[in-house]
């Protein structure tokens, strides 16, 4: 029962303040050298050697640069007036376009940190002058800026994938449909609660400023072919066949580049506070990702996993009750943990088990994305509503956050009972495009 002992001891440390990374590694080393002996850093040195030598993780930087030049592109601006041309007569039809602008922008960038921020402060003035309810526009905003978990391209997505053993390929083009259903969940529930309640989210009245329907098509197609073409370069690449996610992310990385340059956005400056945040967020999910492969290289070898097999034995849930149960962990760790720890603990763990019983794991990655969506709107942790607080005014409160996040949660947990009861949404694209069976 040694194997399971690490476990407390990690969530200890995690709970006394100690950075993830650091309390991985600091398990890692003290059970491996416990266990093993000087033998022990024979195998740390071959993990550190399998992570360093993972090309499939260069498109991790790639994202991510992609991401922070695409916050400054001036992209943002152009969609924000686009869409709400177009939606802002409907009920709720603000908080509509931001759900919008958000699955665009999540579609161009992969970051979801920055897809939250840009639109946040994009979104939130013009919401707030037109006297709508603080707690929806807290929920559109934090669920709408999460969908980079569920919208390809997805850095999330770039770390499962090596993890759980899945083509990040597949995994992108496999959450096309799951992303599109919970978008659109986002949309019909705001249409709905808003013309229910008609002081929630209040249409705009007719203006005199009402562009023609010729000049409203000519600023969408100009606001929209950017990020298309960017949304082509990455996802078509990926999907015709024609790139590798890593290839497909150094095409989204020099688009973004190209894109700074065509709204004249460009400078040294930007171009180096970009290579700094690429810098400081990859050196972040490098170490994590590291320490997480010790951790379980650990676990492994000190008989975890067969421990963990008898325990499922004995509690002999059957095979769905087994994925109840690891989706349920996920669900409680997202209160306190960050996705990537979450997929970093659990993933190789719960890996091998639904492999055995026979799950597609395709299938299993897939409920584990929308879990890890969930976790980003899941107080206490909640990165959604962090992110939110920090560029929110100080009369929307924490509390209105926290009730106007419980609708979308509920939302999530509907799409995750969908994927569950029909697994092709999931298998069946790339199945098509790419071969995957």
């Amino acid at each position: 029962m040694d194997a399971l002992v690490m476990f407390p001891v990690l969530f200890l440390l995690i709970f006394l303040g100690f950075p993830v990374a650091f309390a991985l590694m600091s398990v890692a080393f003290v059970f491996g050298v416990m266990m093993f002996d000087m033998a022990a850093f024979f195998q740390f040195t071959q993990k550190v050697e399998e992570v360093a030598s993972n090309f499939v993780l260069a498109a991790v930087p790639l994202f991510v640069f992609m991401g922070a030049m695409l916050e400054r592109s001036g992209i943002a601006e152009s969609l924000f007036s686009a869409v709400h041309l177009w939606t802002r007569r409907l009920p709720g039809g603000l908080a509509v376009g931001t759900v919008v602008m958000c699955i665009i922008f999540a579609a161009s960038t992969g970051v979801i940190g920055a897809t939250e921020t840009v639109v946040g402060l994009l979104a939130i003035p013009p919401m707030m002058r037109f006297k709508y309810r603080n707690s929806l526009i807290s929920g559109t905003i934090c669920a709408g800026g999460s969908l980079g978990t569920i919208i390809p391209p997805s850095v999330v997505v770039v770390v499962l994938g090596p993890i759980a053993d899945v083509s990040i390929g597949d995994l992108m083009v496999g959450m096309i449909f799951p992303g599109l259903i919970l978008s659109g969940l986002y949309i019909a529930y705001i249409l709905i609660y808003c013309l229910i309640d008609k002081e929630a989210g209040p249409r705009m009245p007719a203006g005199e400023d009402d562009p023609p329907l010729a000049e409203k098509l000519l600023i969408t197609v100009k606001a929209l072919l950017p990020p298309a073409l960017m949304i082509v370069a990455v996802l078509g690449s990926i999907m015709a066949g024609i790139a590798a996610p890593t290839e497909a992310a150094a095409l989204g990385a020099l688009g973004s580049i190209l894109l700074t340059l065509l709204y004249r956005r460009f400078t040294f400056g930007l171009f180096w506070e970009a290579l700094l945040k690429t810098l400081t967020i990859t050196s972040m999910i490098m170490l994590i990702l590291l320490a997480g492969s010790l951790f379980t290289g650990v676990f492994a070898a000190t008989g975890g996993m067969a421990v963990m097999r008898d325990l499922l034995e004995a509690v002999n849930l059957g095979p769905w009750g087994m994925i109840f149960l690891f989706l349920g962990l996920v669900f409680i760790a997202g209160f306190f943990l960050e996705w990537i720890s979450i997929l970093l603990i659990f993933v190789p763990l719960f890996m091998p088990f639904v492999n055995a019983a026979g799950f597609d794991p395709l299938w299993f990655s897939m409920l584990i994305l929308i879990m890890i969506q969930t976790s980003y709107l899941t107080p206490p942790m909640a990165p959604a509503i962090f992110y939110l607080r920090g560029i929110a005014p100080p009369e929307m409160t924490l509390q209105q956050m926290y009730r106007g996040v419980i609708p979308f949660i509920l939302l999530q947990v509907v799409v995750l009972a969908v994927v569950m009861i029909f697994p092709e949404l999931v298998t069946w694209l790339p199945d098509q495009l790419l071969g995957f069976k």
